[in-house]
C-alpha cells in the first residue's frame, strides 16, 4: 500500500512541477524577447483551452483509452509542444539581442505561441486525469481516498513550489537564471515527457463498463446549465465567474511587478521574484487544510466573502508593496500570504458547495461547470482585461515593466483597479447572495 501511496506522491509531484516551471515567470521571459505586450494572450489561451479540453480527455479516458495511459500520452504531447516553444524561444532570444537598441524591431509573436498554446491544450486535462488516476488505484488498493488522496495532492503543491526555487535558483549557464530565459521552458518540457513516461508504469485503471448512454451535452457538462434554474446556483455561478477574473492577474504579471524593482535598486528580492511570489504556493497548501473547517462553522456565504475580501486584500498589498524598503517588503509577503486565502476558499470551498447542492446525477458535470465558469470563461477575460489595463499604465524597458512617464504611479493604479474590482465583486455579492446556512448539511465534509 505504501508503495502505491508512493508511486501516486512522484506522480502528483511531477504533476505539478510542470506547471509551477513557467507559470509564474512565462511573463519575465516573453518579456525579454519583446513579447511583454503579449503576456496576457499565454494566459487567456489557458483558460479557453480549460474550457473545451478536459471535458474532451474526460470522454476519451471513460470509454477509449485507460487514465493513466491518456496521461501518458498527454503529457508527452504536451511536453514535446513546451520543448518546440522553448526551441523558437531560443531563436527569439538570440533575435532580441541582434536588434538590442532597434526601436523599429518588432518580435514575432506566433512560432513561441502555437506550440505553447498546444502544449497547454494537452496539459491542462491532465490536472482532472491525474486525479482520477489516483481516486481509481486508491480504490482498487482498497483505501479510501478521502483520507489518502489529501497528502498525496499536498506533494503536487510542493513539487509546484520546488520548480519555482529550480527556475529562480539555476540560470544552466546563461546570463540570467532560468525565470527570466527560455530555460523554464525546457525544464517544463523536460519534466512533461519524464511524467509522460513514468505514467505508462502506473496501474492500470479500467474504462467505465457502464452501458448507460449519453448525449454529447451531457459528456461535455452542458447538461449542468439546468442549474441555472434554481436563483440561488444561478447566482453563486455568476459570481463564481465574476471572481474568476481576478484568479490569474497574479500569476501573470506579479513577478514582472517585483522585478521591475531591480531598475531602480539591485536588492535580493527584485532579483528573485520567482523566490518571493512562492510564499502564495506554500500559503495555499496550508490553507486547503482550512477550508473544510471554515465551511462547515461560517458557511458558503461567509467562506466566499472572506475570500472576496482576500482578493482585495492581495492586489491592495501588491499596490503598496515595494522591494525597497522593509515595511514594502513585508507588504509583498503579507499579500503572499493571504493568495492562499483569496485562491483556496473560493476554489475549494466553491467545489465542495456543488457538489453539495447538485444532483447526484449532475455533480460531475456541475463541478465541470464551475471550472467553466472560474477557471475558463472567468480567467480568460480576466487576465485579457487585465493586460489592457497594466499595458495602458506600464511599458518595458531594458527587460523589465516599468510604469509609463506618463504614469508616475502606473504600477501602483493597476493593482489598485483591481483591488478595486474585487471590491464591487464582494459588496455585490454580500447583497444580492442569498442562502442560508446549514451546519448539518455540511457534516459529511471531510477536513
Amino acid at each position: 500500500m505504501n508503495n502505491i501511496k508512493s508511486r501516486l506522491i512522484i506522480m502528483n509531484f511531477l504533476q505539478f512541477a510542470v506547471w509551477g516551471a513557467y507559470l509564474t515567470c512565462v511573463g519575465q521571459f516573453l518579456g525579454r524577447v519583446g513579447l511583454g505586450a503579449y503576456i496576457s494572450w499565454f494566459y487567456v489561451a489557458q483558460g479557453v483551452v480549460s474550457i473545451f479540453m478536459p471535458a474532451i480527455m474526460g470522454i476519451i479516458a471513460d470509454k477509449y483509452v485507460q487514465p493513466q495511459r491518456l496521461l501518458g500520452i498527454s503529457h508527452l504531447l504536451a511536453g514535446g509542444f513546451m520543448l518546440i516553444a522553448a526551441y523558437f524561444g531560443i531563436q527569439a532570444t538570440e533575435l532580441a539581442e541582434l536588434n538590442a537598441g532597434n526601436a523599429d524591431y518588432v518580435a514575432n509573436i506566433w512560432p513561441i505561441f502555437i506550440p505553447y498554446v498546444l502544449s497547454v491544450a494537452f496539459y491542462m486535462p491532465t490536472i482532472a486525469l491525474s486525479n482520477t488516476v489516483a481516486f481509481g488505484t486508491l480504490t482498487r488498493s482498497g483505501l479510501d481516498f478521502v483520507k489518502a488522496f489529501p497528502p498525496i495532492r499536498t506533494l503536487g503543491t510542493v513539487g509546484f513550489i520546488a520548480s519555482m526555487w529550480l527556475v529562480n535558483s539555476l540560470s544552466f549557464g546563461l546570463a540570467e537564471n532560468a525565470q527570466f530565459t527560455y530555460m523554464q521552458l525546457i525544464i517544463c518540457g523536460v519534466l512533461g515527457v519524464i511524467l509522460g513516461a513514468y505514467s505508462f508504469t502506473l496501474p492500470e485503471c479500467p474504462l467505465s463498463q457502464s452501458d448507460e448512454k449519453k448525449s454529447i451535452a451531457e459528456r461535455l457538462g452542458l447538461d449542468a446549465f439546468v442549474l441555472f434554474k434554481s436563483k440561488t446556483m444561478a447566482m453563486f455561478f455568476i459570481f463564481s465567474m465574476l471572481l474568476g477574473v481576478s484568479l490569474q492577474i497574479t500569476n501573470g504579471y506579479a513577478t514582472s511587478y517585483i522585478n521591475s524593482f531591480k531598475a531602480v535598486s539591485d536588492d535580493w528580492f527584485a532579483s528573485n521574484p520567482t523566490m518571493l511570489v512562492s510564499i502564495s504556493q506554500i500559503s495555499e497548501a496550508l490553507c486547503i487544510l482550512m477550508t473544510a473547517f471554515f465551511l462547515r462553522r461560517f458557511g458558503i456565504k461567509r467562506v466566499m466573502l472572506i475570500a472576496m475580501f482576500a482578493w482585495v486584500l492581495r492586489f491592495g498589498l501588491f499596490g503598496v508593496g515595494t522591494t525597497t524598503t522593509t515595511m514594502g517588503v513585508l507588504a509583498l509577503i503579507a499579500s503572499c500570504l493571504v493568495y492562499g486565502v483569496a485562491f483556496d476558499f473560493f476554489n475549494v470551498s466553491g467545489a465542495m458547495f456543488v457538489q453539495q447542492e447538485a444532483p447526484k446525477s449532475m455533480q460531475g458535470s456541475a463541478q465541470g461547470l464551475f471550472m467553466l465558469m472560474t477557471n475558463g470563461i472567468g480567467a480568460s477575460v480576466g487576465t485579457y482585461i487585465a493586460g489592457k489595463v497594466v499595458d495602458h499604465f506600464c511599458t518595458w524597458e531594458d527587460g523589465y515593466l516599468v510604469s509609463r512617464p506618463e504614469f508616475a504611479t502606473g504600477w501602483q493604479d493597476t493593482w489598485f483597479i483591481f483591488a478595486g474590482y474585487a471590491l464591487v465583486v464582494a459588496l455585490c455579492f454580500m447583497l444580492l447572495f442569498r442562502y442560508k446556512h446549514e451546519p448539518n448539511k455540511m457534516a459529511n465534509i471531510k477536513h
